[in-house]
């Protein structure tokens, strides 16, 4: 979200997103919550220095290395968690009555995107180093382990994602990296939760092997790459035939889009994505079933004005959505 005070994005969130309300982060308040420093305290040899994370490699980290194979053995949750100035908006979010809510939505930053962009002090990244891959897996599994912990106190039905942008460069020449351990990574840093799994990605990618993985909602930028699903049908019907959920993100997250958009034009898009899948052999019922609404990405290239028009829309089109398919006997 675009807002630097947490209450004022809380508020609008749980104005308009009052099913599935998602704590806020706010990278416009400080370097802290950057997505990738925001999930990175404790992990052995990280330094924060002049708007850049890295990880040291240069002193023996065997120690701190250590301590969080330990602390992931003893499922000591709270030896990894996220301090309040890294992540204001969640611990006002906890602040707020979650009676009414269906469940509770956070998120962390997936092991693919973390290791490619934190680097070591020499700029290699640190996904590539088997040792280091591995326990930034493990480190992210229990931030997010307490983070799900958290939640369920507020609400027993929580969802969990992991965000994943740099898989939007999967297969290409910038990520060298085999299917099999993308899927691995994800299934260990999903691995300690009990409640909802997800996967945002917010470009093209091979969505095949998103659907390999453990998650339970596969998140897509529906607005502008919502053709690309329809290019997996097989690991599509696979996915859903599972009880997967599809997350359009429908509603477009750049302000040159989000103008002149109307419920209408929502739902005409979202109709005529359903209608491609449903000509590759998708069934119309589990699309209808197994869908959920959301922002393309991100909100925080937006003004405030225009995130909350964002979230407004949101919830105006899943309204609508629902009386549309209520009026059809889905």
């Amino acid at each position: 979200m675009p807002q630097t005070d947490p209450a004022e994005a809380c508020n609008a969130i749980f104005r308009h997103l009052t099913d599935i309300p998602a704590w806020p982060q706010l990278p416009e308040r400080s370097f802290l919550e950057n997505m990738y420093v925001q999930y990175s305290e404790g992990f052995p040899g990280v330094v924060l220095e002049n708007d850049r994370i890295y990880i040291d490699r240069s002193k023996d980290l065997s120690d701190e290395m250590e301590e969080l194979y330990m602390a992931y053995i003893e499922n000591d949750l709270d030896r990894y968690a996220i301090s309040p100035d890294y992540a204001p908006g969640f611990y006002e979010f906890l602040s707020h009555p979650a009676d009414s809510v269906i469940a509770l939505k956070g998120q962390v930053t997936g092991p693919v995107s973390f290791g490619l962009t934190v680097t070591d002090q020499d700029r290699r990244p640190s996904l590539y180093d088997e040792t280091m891959a591995d326990a930034i897996a493990r480190l992210l599994r229990m931030k997010a382990a307490w983070m799900e912990r958290e939640l369920r106190k507020r609400c027993e039905n929580t969802i969990i994602f992991l965000d994943e942008p740099y898989l939007a460069s999967l297969g290409s020449a910038y990520v060298a990296l085999d299917n099999e351990t993308v899927i691995k990574l994800t299934n260990e840093a999903l691995g300690g939760l009990t409640g909802l799994t997800g996967m945002h990605c917010c470009g093209n990618t091979d969505w095949s092997v998103l659907m390999a993985t453990n998650i339970d909602i596969l998140n897509f930028d529906a607005y502008e790459q919502g053709e690309s699903v329809g290019l997996y049908p097989d690991a599509l019907n696979s996915f859903l035939d599972r009880g997967g959920v599809l997350a359009w993100g429908i509603i477009p997250n750049k302000s040159s889009d989000l103008k002149g958009q109307s419920v209408n034009t929502i739902i005409e898009r979202l109709s005529s994505l359903f209608e491609l899948l449903i000509g590759k052999g998708i069934a119309r019922d589990a699309l209808v079933e197994q869908c959920m609404l959301t922002p393309a990405c991100s909100l925080a290239g937006m003004s405030v004005e225009e995130a909350e028009e964002a979230l407004q829309l949101t919830s105006a089109v899943s309204k609508e959505y629902r009386e549309i398919h209520s009026r059809e006997g889905k």
